[in-house]
């Protein structure tokens, strides 16, 4: 049986900006996300068996429907009913690096995977903005996964808007193993402590959405200049994550006295990243913040940043 197997980066945020509420329910968001070279394994493969298998070298993670790489097998079977009854089952199998309750993406980074895979596999030829397309209809951040790189992402975070490449940064994660964020809890949080800052109208929300999307930021990262970038770190997540962990801000805090050049929680945590212009600069963040904890619980990668989401290894 024909399979395929495909890398899923994560992504870290260098900018997270909550504008105010949607008539739907969810914020409306300015972020900048970034993936970086932190990549899960998806393998997609047909399969005998009719519906769809899922295995992962994780316990912890789910196995079965609530998982949202299962969620997007199931809506490529629904949206392509024919494909599926000519192909049969779909087989997933995740081998894991990206750790999870960590504001990097991890399971949305998967159930982008799955999504390419099973173009390839199916030979449907869905461009990238179609897989964009069925992406949103699963989650806020899987849209840029897709396609990854750097990336303006607006709405509920499904709004892609590609950025000049910054592939020649490094960015030093830190979390620990046992301390997950609900992001569902950080946004309700949120709109509970700063609901009332809300813009009132519609032309409020409009006018905060336009100074936001074309902000400090965006020209650091137009110019290149990651001196500006690391400066221009913002999460507005951090204003409710921060208080209620404070392990989290002790991180925050540590990294901010290292030489990088800037230092933020990624989405709504628990990871909190310091970005290097050089590999050497981010070992020697690493190893400062090393010495510094000696809680074995407490894991760090050192990654770069890179310009592609989703890649194709073999089939």
């Amino acid at each position: 049986m024909r399979s395929l197997t495909l890398t899923a980066p994560a992504k870290i945020n260098l900018l997270l900006h909550i504008a105010g509420d949607r008539p739907d329910g969810f914020h409306e968001l300015v972020m900048v996300m970034q993936s970086i070279d932190l990549a899960d394994t998806v393998t997609v493969a047909e399969r005998r068996e009719a519906g769809i298998g899922l295995t992962c070298d994780r316990p912890n993670v789910p196995t079965d429907a609530s998982n949202l790489a299962w969620k997007a097998a199931e809506l490529m079977q629904k949206r392509f009913p024919d494909d599926a009854k000519k192909h049969g089952g779909i087989a997933i199998d995740l081998q894991k690096r990206i750790p999870m309750g960590a504001g990097l993406a991890g399971g949305s980074a998967d159930c982008a995977a799955v999504l390419v895979g099973i173009d390839l596999l199916w030979d449907l030829g869905l461009t990238q903005v179609e897989l964009q397309g069925l992406a949103a209809e699963l989650g806020s951040d899987i849209s840029f996964c897709v396609a990854g790189g750097t990336a303006l992402c607006t709405g509920r975070g499904e709004i892609i808007d590609p950025l000049p490449e910054l592939d020649s940064l490094y960015a030093v994660l830190a979390k620990y193993q046992d301390l997950p964020v609900p992001t569902p809890w950080a946004y309700k949080t949120y709109r509970s402590e700063f609901g009332p800052t809300y813009p009132a109208t519609a032309t409020e929300l409009d006018r905060r959405l336009e100074q936001l999307r074309t902000g400090a930021m965006m020209s650091a990262i137009v110019r290149g200049d990651a001196a500006a970038i690391g400066a221009g770190l913002h999460n507005d997540l951090e204003k409710v994550v921060l208080p209620h962990y404070p392990k989290i801000q002790q991180l925050r805090d540590a990294f901010a006295q290292t030489d990088s050049l800037g230092v933020m929680m990624s989405g709504s945590g628990s990871t909190v990243f310091a970005l290097a212009q050089s590999l050497e600069q981010a070992g020697a963040i690493a190893l400062a913040m090393q010495n510094k904890f000696s809680d074995p619980t407490l894991e760090f990668w050192v990654t770069k940043f890179c310009h592609s989401g989703v890649q194709l290894v073999n089939e």
